[in-house]
């Protein structure tokens, strides 16, 4: 596994020729101060994968960092996502054109679009999913998906989807959440999985467990959660606004979670209960 992962990993998104690097740098709640320096030191670091979304506020920034690194625009797999319904088809898609614009100016692009919930009538989940369809028709963005939808959300989108199954679902996922129902019903349908919150937040820096195996390996707790996103096929989006954390958080390729730990960190499994943000109802 060690000699297979590295910084460059891509994943195939289904029904695509679209490739997503396996490791994503995270700017929620990114202040937009800040968040330009945060890109640019990811980009440094060598993420090639920021996710932003309209809720964030700070899609603008994410698109002068990428622009300030002098990188090619090619070499980088931004992804951004609408929270709230307009109203309709056009207006959905208006909405989701000035995200695109503000990230990558008037003839721009975005490599995902997202919808970043399902908690809305059914009706609005197809006025939105059916602008990101059309967008990705014009060329606004190589590839679309969904966070935090669960089982029964996704299969709603057979009944009219042009683009099924969705490239992608974002989700909360790392030890103490790790939503096995809708990760398996992902991959067997060749879904791409996210996982947000990869860290807990740092809510359990004192853990035993992942104190033991990070003692083990020289790591911090932080690179053992992120490397088990990884050895599980996730996409893992670490967030941080340290530029010495960001940097750690993507040194993650010189060690390997035996099958023993991935175990160990497997059985800290709580369900729905050790979501710290939402647990998607399928």
């Amino acid at each position: 596994m060690a000699s297979k992962l590295n910084l460059n990993t891509l994943l195939s998104l289904p029904n695509s020729s679209v490739k997503i690097p396996q490791l994503g740098f995270g700017v929620y709640q990114s202040p937009t101060g800040v968040c330009v320096q945060s890109t640019l030191a990811a980009l440094k670091a060598g993420y090639r994968h920021i996710d932003t979304a309209q809720y964030y506020a700070n899609e603008k920034e994410v698109g002068e960092g990428v622009r300030q690194s002098g990188l090619k625009r090619s070499d980088i797999f931004i992804t951004t996502k609408i929270l709230s319904p307009a109203g309709s088809v056009e207006k959905n898609y208006e909405k989701c054109l000035e995200s695109v614009h503000a990230i990558d100016g008037k003839d721009g692009y975005v490599d995902l679009f997202l919808i970043h919930t399902s908690n809305m009538p059914a009706q609005s989940r197809k006025d939105i999913y059916q602008a990101l369809e059309k967008l990705l028709e014009d060329g606004k963005t190589k590839a679309i998906g969904v966070s935090n939808w669960g089982i029964s959300a996704i299969e709603e989108l057979k009944s009219f989807a042009k683009v099924y199954p969705p490239h992608v679902n974002q989700i909360e996922l790392h030890p103490f959440a790790q939503q096995r129902e809708i990760v398996d019903f992902c991959h067997k349908n060749g879904i791409v999985v996210e996982a947000y919150c990869p860290l807990v937040r740092n809510q359990k820096a004192n853990d035993p467990t992942l104190n033991a195996i990070a003692k083990a390996h020289s790591k911090s707790v932080a690179q053992v959660l992120v490397r088990y996103c990884l050895q599980k096929n996730w996409v893992p989006l670490p967030k941080s606004d340290t530029p010495s954390r960001i940097k750690e958080n993507a040194n993650l390729y010189d060690f390997e979670l035996s099958d023993e730990e991935m175990k160990k960190l497997d059985d800290l499994d709580q369900g729905a209960e050790g979501a710290i943000v939402q647990a998607v109802t399928n």
